[in-house]
């Protein structure tokens, strides 16, 4: 074996033992750790929709996200173990009242799976670009493919039930165009037409507030809390708001604007959630809308479009301190692993 080999042997070695052995980064800590509480929740509420619902067809669907989130659990336990790094207090048996009827119909649990599915995507690939240590790039990569494998069969599924909405269809483009004028960005007064990009955002931002919405009018029917109740009608009344706001938009380019889906709530009055699980649900989810929100924006051209998303956005970050608030004061907000004081350490004692 010639020197080269023997050196770019011994370096390989090295890389893939600094890989599995370095100390996790701040990234992998805190991506690790958000990912525990929120597949934690998932594993509550999969378990929930999966022992009322009697479609076969979505109770496999159910089973296989559940059999996931559940690994995903248990993977990250593992590796805090091994790094003595303490394992956040997630949800459990308290949380969940499996003897409350229903809530929901069948059909729900399905767009749920559909909708945690496509959020997962996209906030794992942000945690995946951000780690480095292999056997983390190897977990979220992990959960990338399954989060894909479970959109694709739900996304099937759905289409097969005919409750799935696509986007709206615009007529193929017959040539590469240019732009020619400033106007191109002028949202207000005359004109353009919305262009394929700009449909996508408005269009899976209505589905994502009709999901939304379908979760509140459940929670108020069963959350006894007037504080709590008070905060989940404040957020129906955000997610109306963005759908009358798009959809008049849709209207006036004469796109018919989206239908909403079929009611999926049933007149259960009984809460099968804890309080608890029902706020850091809505914080979770806030978390994702701004972030998908302000994606819309990096890609909406159009002026007016654009100064909705930054009033959407703001709109949101204030439901979300609020949010918050009820969580620092009931005792349910986790602090998530943070740097020390640098000032507080040098001071003399």
């Amino acid at each position: 074996m010639n020197g080269n080999l023997i050196l770019k042997c011994f370096i390989g070695r090295i890389t893939t033992s600094w890989l599995y052995t370095a100390r996790l980064s701040s990234a992998e800590i805190g991506g690790l750790w958000g990912t525990y509480l929120q597949e934690n929740m998932g594993v509550c509420l999969l378990k929930y929709f999966l022992h009322h619902n009697q479609d076969k067809e979505i109770k496999t669907v159910l089973q296989q996200s559940l059999k996931f989130s559940e690994a995903h659990v248990q993977q990250i336990t593992q590796i805090f173990e091994n790094e003595g790094v303490p394992i956040p207090e997630g949800f459990g048996e308290k949380d969940i009242d499996l003897s409350a009827p229903p809530l929901f119909y069948d059909t729900f649990g399905l767009s749920f799976v559909y909708s945690m599915s496509r959020l997962k995507m996209i906030n794992t690939s942000f945690l995946t670009v951000n780690v480095a240590r292999e056997d983390v790039v190897d977990f979220f990569v992990t959960m990338v493919k399954q989060a894909t494998e479970i959109y694709k069969t739900t996304t099937t599924l759905l289409l097969s039930k005919g409750i799935y909405d696509r986007p709206p269809m615009i007529p193929y483009p017959k040539q590469v165009e240019y732009i020619k004028k400033k106007s191109y960005i002028k949202g207000f007064g005359e004109k353009r037409p919305l262009n394929s990009i700009e449909l996508t955002e408005i269009f899976f931002n209505t589905e994502r507030n009709y999901f939304s919405i379908l979760i509140c009018m459940g929670l108020l029917q069963v959350v006894k809390d007037k504080e709590i109740h008070s905060y989940i009608k404040d957020g129906k009344s955000i997610s109306e708001k963005q759908l009358r706001v798009f959809n008049d938009i849709l209207m006036k380019e004469e796109l018919l604007g989206n239908v909403p889906i079929a009611m999926e709530v049933t007149e259960a009055t009984a809460s099968p959630f804890s309080d608890k699980l029902v706020v850091s649900l809505f914080h979770s989810l806030n978390a994702v809308d701004i972030t998908l929100l302000g994606h819309a924006l990096s890609l909406s051209i159009r002026t007016d479009l654009a100064a909705y998303y930054q009033k959407f956005i703001i709109e949101i970050l204030l439901y979300s301190e609020k949010g918050f608030n009820i969580m620092i004061d009931r005792g349910w907000a986790q602090a998530p692993p943070h740097a020390p004081s640098r000032k507080d350490l040098q001071k003399l004692k």
